[in-house]
C-alpha cells in the first residue's frame, strides 16, 4: 500500500475544498446584490455551474478512492480514533453528495433550468413547486454549514497530527509528497 494518496486524488482533494469554500462564499455575494438585479442573478447561475463542477469531481473521487485506495492510518492510532477518522470520512462524502443534489432539486423545483456555464442546459423536469423549493433550500443550507464544521474538525484532526503527534497523516495529502 502506498503511503500518500495519488497525485489525482490530491488535486481533487484540494479543488474541492476550494469550490466547497468558493461556492460557500458566493452565496455572500449574491446578497450584495437586490433581488431581480442582474449581478445577483449572474452570481446565481456561477453558484449553479460551480456546484455542477464540484458534483462532478466528487464522483470522480470516489470512483478513484474506490480504484486506488487511501494509505492506511498510522498503527498508534486507537480503535476509536480509526473509527472516528473513518465515519467523519464518510460524513464529508455523504455532504459532498448530497449539498450538489439538493442544489439541482433546488434550482428544478424553482422552476430553473441547470446551466453548466452556459456550455449546456438541462430543463427542470419537475415542476415549480414553492413549498417544496423551500424546504430543500433549508436542507441544502443546513449541509452547506454541516461541511463547513466538519472540514474544520477534518483540518484541525490534520493539524493536530502533523504538529502535535508529528506523524505522515498530512503529509501523505499535501501536493509535492510522491503518490502512485
Amino acid at each position: 500500500m502506498n503511503p500518500n494518496y495519488a497525485s489525482s486524488q490530491k488535486a481533487i482533494h484540494w479543488l474541492v475544498f476550494l469550490l466547497v469554500i468558493g461556492l460557500y462564499g458566493l452565496t455572500y455575494v449574491a446578497d450584495i446584490f437586490p433581488r431581480g438585479d442582474p449581478g445577483r442573478a449572474f452570481v446565481w447561475w456561477l453558484h449553479i455551474s460551480f456546484g455542477l463542477l464540484l458534483f462532478t469531481l466528487v464522483v470522480i473521487r470516489i470512483g478513484l478512492r474506490l480504484a486506488l485506495g487511501t494509505p492506511g492510518l498510522p498503527l498508534e492510532m486507537s480503535q476509536l480514533e480509526r473509527w472516528m477518522a473513518k465515519i467523519a470520512h464518510l460524513l464529508l462524502y455523504a455532504l459532498l453528495v448530497a449539498i450538489p443534489v439538493l442544489g439541482i432539486l433546488l434550482t428544478w423545483y424553482r422552476g430553473d433550468a441547470l446551466s453548466f456555464f452556459g456550455v449546456f442546459t438541462i430543463p427542470a423536469p419537475v415542476s415549480a413547486d414553492r413549498a417544496t423549493a423551500g424546504f430543500i433550500r433549508e436542507l441544502h443550507s443546513l449541509c452547506a454549514n454541516l461541511i463547513l464544521i466538519l472540514a474544520g474538525l477534518h483540518a484541525a484532526a490534520a493539524l493536530w497530527h502533523h504538529y502535535v503527534w508529528k506523524d505522515d497523516v498530512l503529509k501523505r495529502m499535501l501536493p509535492g509528497t510522491s503518490g502512485p
